[in-house]
């Protein structure tokens, strides 16, 4: 027996809550899986885990062992990083899931400045707007915007998105430039709905003219949950849109989009690295971290 893969494969399987999902992240069939833990609970003589037809859970040893492995691993890994001068030059995969827009303008562009600096870490990309299950699906972080709806994730703000106002010139003749957001929640306007991929719910906007604040939910005729699709959505002309400035800049540009309401401040959107709890960071993601703040430090221009 491996003892680092029946610890890996253990770990997996309490934080997957199976044996088939561990099997699948660790690229292993579950047989595989299943004798490594069985072989751990051998040579230590305890039961780690209850099975049952549907569920697997940890016992009491279980879950003191749990603890002592997750510490243990994450000191290996950083034991190997450190070998030959490689913690200036940290090495191994990194599954990271950010939005789309975040991804194509922000993130994509700046990567060869990344892998310059860290050459020997690969990167696997999810870009998508949904609820991703960090543990269950085995990864390390996530870039969000907007409040956390799981308090039990670890996170680092990252920055705060400004937002804008706008619409395409097509929809703005047929429907008129609204002077006041309050417009919008009447019959002649409609929004571009933008779904929160965590609740369903639609994403209001919250606007502020010197002493006055309004917030405005609007009526719409199409909602989304992807960004790139909302942002398609409104040079359509299906509807207005708030935006964070920097998806909002190539397609004012280009006179695709204009902005409204110019006068009224709106509430930014924050923006978060979150990653999984009770897991030591390894020293991958935490120069990951780093640099993403550096990043979004150095385009403030673009964010604001």
């Amino acid at each position: 027996m491996d003892r680092f893969d029946a610890m890996q494969a253990f770990v997996r399987v309490v934080e997957t809550g199976s044996f088939t999902k561990a099997a699948g992240t660790l690229h292993m069939s579950k047989t595989s899986v299943t004798q490594l833990v069985q072989q751990l609970e051998a040579r230590l003589r305890v039961k780690l885990l209850n099975r049952t037809t549907r569920k697997v859970n940890v016992t009491a040893d279980g879950a003191v062992y749990y603890e002592r492995a997750v510490r243990v691993l994450a000191d290996l890994d950083d034991a190997e990083t450190s070998l030959s001068g490689a913690a200036a030059l940290p090495r191994g995969r990194l599954r990271v899931d950010v939005p789309s827009p975040f991804a194509r303008l922000i993130l994509i562009p700046a990567l060869p400045a990344f892998h310059a600096r860290y050459p020997d870490i690969q990167i696997d990309l999810g870009v998508s707007d949904r609820m991703v299950d960090l543990i269950g699906e085995n990864v390390d972080c996530v870039v969000r915007g907007g409040e956390l709806a799981d308090q039990s994730l670890m996170a680092r703000r990252i920055g705060d998105l400004q937002l804008g106002v706008y619409a395409a010139p097509d929809y703005l003749a047929r429907a008129g430039r609204p002077a006041h957001p309050g417009e919008l929640e009447g019959t002649d306007h409609r929004i571009v709905g933008y779904r929160w991929a965590r609740t369903g719910k639609l994403f209001p906007i919250v606007m502020h003219k010197g002493e006055e604040t309004v917030q405005v939910q609007g009526r719409y005729v199409l909602s989304v949950d992807d960004g790139n699709a909302y942002i398609a959505a409104g040079v359509a002309g299906m509807g207005i849109l708030w935006l964070p400035h920097y998806m909002a800049r190539a397609p004012q540009a280009s006179g695709e989009l204009l902005a409204l309401f110019e006068d009224w401040r709106l509430d930014t959107l924050p923006l978060f690295v979150a990653f999984p709890p009770n897991r030591h960071i390894s020293i991958k993601l935490r120069v990951f971290i780093d640099w993403m703040i550096e990043l979004m430090d150095a385009d403030a221009p673009v964010v604001g």
